[in-house]
């Protein structure tokens, strides 16, 4: 955009990644299949090469349809330039990757993503890299952490499942001082509530197939860096991995952007009203959102964040499984399923203990993630009211 453009995010998110005078006029950017691409000459030819940004050489590489998409992403989340990869599990597995060597050590919040946990403790661990977990709430504690072979901190804020703020600008200051990568999974916050860059971030994260898809139909990945240089490192090791996204499913997100300021507002305003209910519900011990006022997390979210989108958790009181069961079994509105940032809502319980190694959840109760859709809200309280009162006649 230029100087006199207008800045707000919504008219960014219509506008951004769009070039209605190259395709004859067409609001949105076509879907453009290719594998080969034909040169004219030799001499062009020998020029081509798949670090040249938006050129087209070979469809692996990418066309304009994905192109404009990585655009359109890049300035919304306020970075020097994006790549879209073929998942979520996609973006974090390149993005580690371009930056680890064997010996080296790596720092990952233990409550991140349970992929991120496998990839680190699977595939690195047999090439010789070390993961360290660390308590996500270390903030600027984490340069005690750091060692010479250190090559980047990893961070998810809010962690997944139990929904940790973590204080990225400490942590951020911390890495720096000893010239290690920042890494932020921004997918909660989507690429307009978190701008992670003015954080301190160097390479955020996201899985498209969440809100900027927004319609659980995709698989998607992006990855945002702060510089140029950190972008050609990430797409040789793109290069290298094979991966490739299709021209559908990026117009598909495209066309999911374009919706995304409309939908977050009522994933925010749904999300914190079944919270709210939540806490006064007898058979909740606690709700875990930070845009609660009550939440340890509430005053860095504030800080760092425009909103909340639909995902949180809660914690509880014991029950037994027959219970549970019966509790989730026969929702009518919340569906049980992996992903989330659809249009529905989704009900999915879940055990912390299995994964921590960093920290101890030591809470009895039963913790349930909800994905607050757009659903009117009153009817999935209504939903979630149903199923307490199955819990006694299980």
């Amino acid at each position: 955009m230029s100087s006199q453009s207008p800045k707000h995010t919504a008219t960014k998110l219509v506008h951004a990644g769009r070039r209605s005078s190259q395709y004859h006029g067409v609001v949105n950017p076509p879907v453009l299949h290719a594998s080969t691409i034909l040169f004219d000459s030799l001499a062009e030819l020998e020029k081509a090469g798949a670090s040249v940004p938006g050129k087209t050489t070979y469809g692996r590489h990418g066309t304009p349809t994905r192109f404009l998409l990585e655009e359109a992403v890049a300035e919304l989340e306020g970075g020097y330039g994006t790549l879209c990869v073929s998942s979520g599990v996609s973006a974090i597995t390149n993005a580690i990757l371009a930056f680890v060597k064997p010996g080296d050590h790596i720092l990952i919040t233990d409550s991140t993503y349970f992929p991120t946990r496998n990839l680190c403790n699977t595939f690195l661990k047999k090439f010789g890299v070390e993961t360290e977990y660390y308590d996500p709430a270390i903030g600027g504690d984490i340069a005690g952490l750091i060692r010479d072979n250190t090559a980047l901190v990893w961070c998810e804020s809010p962690g997944s499942l139990t929904f940790e703020m973590q204080d990225i600008p400490a942590i951020a200051k911390a890495a720096h001082a000893r010239n290690v990568k920042v890494m932020l999974d921004n997918t909660w916050a989507s690429p307009i509530l978190c701008r992670p860059f003015e954080l301190g971030v160097d390479v955020s994260v996201q899985a498209g197939t969440k809100y900027i898809v927004g319609h659980s139909d995709v698989m998607l990945g992006t990855i945002t860096t702060a510089t140029e240089e950190d972008l050609l490192t990430i797409k040789k090791q793109v290069l290298i991995s094979g991966d490739a996204v299709g021209p559908d499913d990026c117009y598909l997100a495209q066309r999911g952007l374009r919706t995304l300021a409309v939908r977050l507002k009522q994933h925010h305003e749904s999300g914190l009203k079944v919270a709210n209910w939540l806490q006064t519900r007898p058979e909740v011990k606690r709700v875990l959102h930070p845009g609660l006022p009550d939440d340890p997390g509430h005053a860095i979210w504030k800080r760092d964040f425009t909103g909340a989108c639909g995902l949180f958790s809660f914690v509880m009181q014991p029950v037994e499984k027959a219970q549970l069961a019966n509790m989730v079994d026969h929702m009518e509105l919340f569906g049980m399923g992996f992903s989330w940032g659809g249009f529905e809502s989704l009900i999915l319980p879940s055990d912390p203990t299995k994964i921590r190694t960093a920290t101890k959840w030591d809470d009895d109760g039963q913790l349930v993630r909800l994905h607050i859709g757009l659903e009117d809200p009153d009817d999935l309280i209504a939903d979630l009211e149903a199923g307490f009162a199955r819990l006694k006649t299980a």
